[in-house]
């Protein structure tokens, strides 16, 4: 299965594209897509989403996987990385692409072990499960992989279940 993992934001939306074959996963490509903060915000949102379509057409991953909102004080910030989201799940929608959704504690818990896992130590998981030779960066990238990972994980668990219910 290819997953295309998201990390949403507006400045800086993360993306991994990874291949999961049983329960082993091999990194395709990952990296973010950048806008400048001069740029009004509908500029912004079409970058994103002209970014994403590209990474789509060019890996045609068969599932999304993307992190939901966690919660911030500054209502604005909210909005914005809300705004990105929306665009990235329409960007793999109208792709064809079935989008999963992972809370932060969820992914932590997948990647950790531990909903409450601080971000170095997903970051080390990350690095591990894909013996890379350093963690991607920015963090945003990073991000991305591990909700690559947590789906593929929930997926290939979900396959399991099924197969033994047949």
């Amino acid at each position: 299965m290819r997953i295309l993992g998201i990390d949403p934001g507006y400045a800086i939306m993360g993306w991994a594209v990874l291949d999961m074959k049983g329960n082993h996963f091999t990194a395709v490509d990952y990296d973010s897509i950048l806008t400048d903060a001069g740029m009004p915000m509908p500029e912004r949102l079409q970058a994103l989403y002209a970014g994403l379509m590209s990474v789509i057409e060019k890996y045609h991953p068969e599932e999304a996987s993307i992190e939901e909102l966690f919660y911030n004080s500054n209502a604005k910030t909210v909005i914005h990385v809300g705004e990105a989201r929306g665009v990235a799940i329409l960007a793999c929608t109208n792709s064809g692409l079935v989008v999963n959704e992972y809370t932060p504690p969820q992914i932590k818990q997948a990647l950790v072990g531990y909903g409450r896992a601080d971000k170095k130590q997903v970051q080390q998981m990350v690095k591990a499960i894909l013996n890379l030779p350093e963690v991607p960066k920015p963090d945003d990238t990073a991000d991305a992989v591990a909700a690559a990972i947590c789906h593929g994980h929930s997926a290939g668990n979900r396959m399991r279940v099924e197969t033994r219910m047949i």
